[in-house]
């Protein structure tokens, strides 16, 4: 309606005067025109947002590609979603950081210098960890497994016996002796998409990272003040997972990560329906996704009891 008026005005307007109204008129046409398409753009996009919570067959709509839902007591599959398929995992590489250290019985009060070998030259994330400065062992294993601190994680892995070619031989060690065929590990971050598993590997290493109280208690900590030793500045750090910072759900362990190549991830063990479940999700993509489908798997489980039913008998 608006260009088709400014074309019957046409006529009326001097060339003088072109550039004093005409062009304006025009741009603001222009303009407007934009922004009612932009805002059918967006109501489309948030109707399609919309999310059913169960699948015609009464499976939970899980949007992530790679999907384990276990009860953790007795290991029994309660659902899959190309949970072989072999993916980057991003920073859930640091829950096996974090089993290598505490492994290596490494005195967790030493202090650790971060240094420019920890500065991210793979992907250029950065870090609030000022280089020279200096933090305790087991303060960086808790902004490693709390805050995702690819900084902290580095420094782990730099300062183990024979430096990080060593620590890295360790962490893939280890994943063979738990049996995670399809894991595999070149740092000690996650900042690489070198670093692999599966859905069915990491609900495993969920299991076998939960018996370590430090691993528990770092992922599912809220928020730290961290004082910087040599500033006496202070830092506020965040759990990465918001459903940790959640009043409504009871988390025993807990890890995120992204990275372009790995998408959104989150694995997780939770209290649900008085059942202790493990939960992974790999690439899945939007900023709350991986939220989303913790949420629809939780409810699921809570409206379907008798998916329970199996694992609530117990042997003996």
């Amino acid at each position: 309606m608006v260009p088709y008026l400014l074309w019957c005005c046409l006529p009326f307007v001097s060339l003088r005067n072109v550039n004093r109204y005409l062009i304006p008129l025009l741009a603001a046409a222009f303009l407007s025109c934009n922004a009612v398409a932009a805002g059918t753009h967006k109501a489309h996009a948030a109707k399609a947002a919309v999310v059913s919570e169960v699948t015609k067959d009464g499976e939970p709509n899980i949007q992530s590609s790679g999907v384990l839902v276990l009860d953790a007591t007795t290991g029994q599959t309660l659902y899959s979603k190309n949970a072989d398929h072999t993916a980057p995992i991003a920073s859930i590489t640091k829950l096996m950081t974090a089993m290598v250290v505490l492994d290596s019985k490494l005195p967790l009060d030493e202090v650790i210098e971060i240094t420019r070998d920890d500065l991210d030259i793979v992907k250029g994330t950065r870090s609030r960890l000022p280089i020279g400065s200096h933090f305790r062992r087991d303060d960086l294993m808790r902004l490693a497994l709390m805050a995702s601190d690819n900084q902290a994680a580095s420094a782990l892995g730099r300062t183990y016996p024979g430096g990080l070619p060593a620590f890295v031989e360790s962490m893939n060690r280890k994943a063979q002796s738990l049996g995670l065929q399809q894991t595999h590990y070149v740092d000690s971050s996650g900042l690489s998409p070198g670093n692999v598993s599966s859905a069915q590997d990491l609900g495993k290493l969920v299991g076998e990272a939960s018996k370590y109280d430090l691993i528990r208690e770092y992922t599912t900590t809220g928020a730290v003040n961290v004082t910087l030793p040599e500033s006496k500045r202070k830092l506020n750090f965040v759990n990465t997972n918001a459903l940790v910072r959640a009043s409504d759900w009871k988390i025993g362990l807990s890890k995120t990560g992204f990275i372009n190549e790995a998408g959104k991830c989150l694995v997780m063990q939770a209290m649900i329906a008085n059942q202790p479940i493990v939960i992974v999700l790999l690439d899945s993509w939007g900023r709350l996704t991986r939220i989303g489908d913790a949420q629809r798997i939780r409810r699921w489980l809570e409206a379907n009891p008798s998916r329970l039913a199996v694992s609530q008998l117990r042997p003996g």
